[in-house]
């Protein structure tokens, strides 16, 4: 007998949901509770998926020990579990029943598992994310320097600005001690910076948060970053063509180095011209661009060969 297993994550406690038997607990969110957990789990005979919504980082605890055991989780877009919900007509929702929920949809899609990040590369996920917190902060404050009449709420305003600015300057610094003093980090942020348009930002950037470029096909890596497109359509009706989903600092990443790329890469600045030129809307050959350059940089490291215009 097949089993799959949902578990529903808060701040305090993890709701789990045992499928078909019908087992249901509560354990708490933290240390022992997960370990409790992993060792509940790892005795179950015919274990093929746990699955867990991603939360923005309630999850991460368990889902870092139950990959340590080696069993097979999975974390979840709450979308597609949402709208699973909605196609079997589940309206209720509480933790117990959000659990069963998602054991049931691991049950019916078999998602497949991704490995864990291992924590040198988490570490570079989470202070690349605080630095784009700290330029958020930093524009966010020159701006209102910008508005701001000159006195005492100007001079306030450019004393966090310099703050910001030195936090900024060290972050930086300590991102490029820990690139750097990585050789298989070192060799790739090499090869990708070597393609006109990707910095060092957005090479970093693609270390913390896909791991896995290099290791897939061009499809896969689109959907990844969100960049792949799905369509609407019925009988003769066809509608526009979307884009959603995935690593939101990835795409956001390849939309920058799009922009660059697309006035100083040769090779993509001719391909975002000829789709202009052929009436496709400037913000759909952007969007086009930037999954060619996911292409090419998941080839570059695939491959292990910088950059080339020919």
């Amino acid at each position: 007998m097949e089993i799959t297993v949902g578990i529903d994550v808060s701040k305090a406690v993890l709701d789990v949901h045992v499928h078909p038997s019908g087992d249901s607990f509560v354990l708490g969110n933290d240390e022992a509770g997960v370990e409790a957990l992993v060792e509940q789990l790892g005795g179950l005979e015919g274990l093929v998926g746990i699955g867990i919504e991603a939360s923005g980082r309630y999850e991460r605890l368990a889902v870092a020990a139950l990959a340590a055991a080696g069993l097979p989780v999975v974390v979840l877009n709450p979308a597609q579990v949402r709208h699973y919900a909605q196609a079997i007509g589940q309206r209720a929702k509480t933790d117990p029943i959000d659990a069963r929920l998602i054991a049931l949809f691991v049950e019916a899609v078999r998602p497949e598992p991704r490995p864990m990040a291992d924590a040198q590369t988490q570490e570079l996920a989470a202070v690349m994310a605080r630095r784009r917190q700290l330029v958020a902060m930093l524009v966010a404050e020159r701006l209102r320097r910008q508005q701001a009449a000159a006195g005492r709420v100007r001079s306030s305003i450019t004393r966090i600005v310099t703050a910001l600015e030195d936090a900024l300057k060290q972050l930086d610094g300590e991102i490029d001690k820990l690139v750097r003093s990585t050789p298989v980090w070192r060799d790739k942020e090499n090869l990708l910076a070597s393609v006109p348009g990707i910095g060092k930002t957005i090479a970093r950037t693609l270390l913390a948060e896909l791991p896995e470029l290099g290791s897939l096909t061009p499809k896969q890596v689109a959907a990844l970053a969100g960049l792949a497109p799905y369509t609407r359509q019925s009988g003769k009706w066809r509608g526009k063509s979307f884009i959603g989903g995935g690593r939101s600092a990835v795409r956001a990443a390849l939309f920058m180095g799009a922009l660059v790329a697309a006035r100083y890469n040769p090779v993509l600045k001719a391909f975002r011209d000829r789709l202009v030129a052929n009436g496709k809307p400037k913000l759909v050959a952007l969007i086009a661009t930037a999954r060619k350059l996911l292409t090419i940089l998941n080839a570059i490291i695939r491959d292990a060969k910088p950059w080339r215009t020919a």
